[in-house]
């Protein structure tokens, strides 16, 4: 069994796990996700029910959604993340061509298309109104009026809004350019996966003694194992020491327990939330080209 949190895409989700084959059987014939609640609850439900796994929303698998990151290690110990799957955007802007709209006006969005189109919407020059995930087909047609659009998965776009008359608008085609929609298989185990060849980890930790100069020392344990870190994230603890939250390219299994083991010797508290099979997650994550402090005149010195 598969499931999904009320905020996710239903459509999205289903799309990647039918693609990574976490969906047994046919995929056309795949039935829709379950709807598991809130994120908490959807993390507890998986944690509970043997033989139920989730499907969620990664960011990206070398640069982790930190409301993910979070909500795993508060989450049951037994969780973590198994695979990852990458799959196109789905979205599509679609209203009644014969309508007297008004583009830069009423468009009815969800919180998932919001969160992986706001920035195209933004330079669309729409002005979306943003409903729950779990808002009905049915309301949103009503909410966005005669004259209003909205904004849907494909497959929601050809099945029953096409039916009532609505029919992609100019300008839709935007949003399904840019970079895919990263998906997690996140199941319980009693202990992390081994993946015998490259794999891309995330790994949660808290020095033992929280004081200047305790971050380099833990650091050390991962130069040692010969990792390169290609995330860093630091978060208060209500539990004495911060936390770190970071993701790495792993060359195999062994070089993951060598690590583990050497944080147990130490006394680093730790966690493994993501093993995910891979080497190349392409496209990488998002980019930034930096402008830095100018240096120094020596003239001035």
């Amino acid at each position: 069994m598969l499931g999904r949190s009320e905020r996710e895409s239903g459509a999205q989700a289903l799309l990647a796990a039918t693609a990574a084959g976490w969906v047994e059987g046919d995929p056309a014939e795949a039935e829709s996700l379950l709807d598991l609640g809130s994120t908490t609850a959807t993390l507890s439900t998986v944690a509970s029910i043997d033989g139920l796994s989730g499907v969620v929303h990664l960011g990206h698998p070398a640069q982790p959604s930190h409301e993910l990151e979070r909500a795993l290690l508060a989450g049951p110990p037994s969780l973590v993340l198994t695979g990852a799957s990458a799959v196109p955007s789905q979205w599509v802007w679609v209203g009644r061509p014969t309508a007297a709209r008004d583009l830069t006006g009423h468009v009815v969005v969800d919180e998932a298309g919001m969160r992986d189109r706001r920035h195209v919407l933004r330079t669309m020059g729409v002005s979306p109104s943003l409903v729950p995930t779990r808002t009905t087909l049915e309301e949103r047609v009503a909410l966005a009026g005669p004259d209003g659009s909205l904004v849907v998965e494909r497959s929601v776009a050809t099945g029953t809004l096409a039916a009532l008359g609505y029919a992609e608008l100019a300008g839709s085609e935007l949003l399904g350019e840019g970079a895919p929609i990263w998906y997690g298989l996140l199941e319980s185990r009693d202990t992390p996966p081994r993946a015998e060849g490259v794999a891309q980890v995330w790994l949660a930790f808290g020095p033992r003694d929280d004081h200047r100069g305790s971050l380099q020392e833990t650091l050390a344990l991962v130069a040692q194992a010969g990792i390169d870190l290609q995330h860093l994230r630091s978060h208060r603890s209500l539990a004495g020491p911060h936390i770190f939250f970071c993701a790495f390219s792993c060359p195999d299994a062994g070089t993951l327990d060598a690590l583990v083991d050497g944080f147990a010797e130490r006394g680093v508290a730790h966690r493994v939330l993501a093993v995910l099979p891979g080497q190349d997650f392409v496209p990488g994550p998002d980019a930034l080209e930096p402008r830095w402090a100018p240096a120094p005149d020596p003239a001035r010195a």
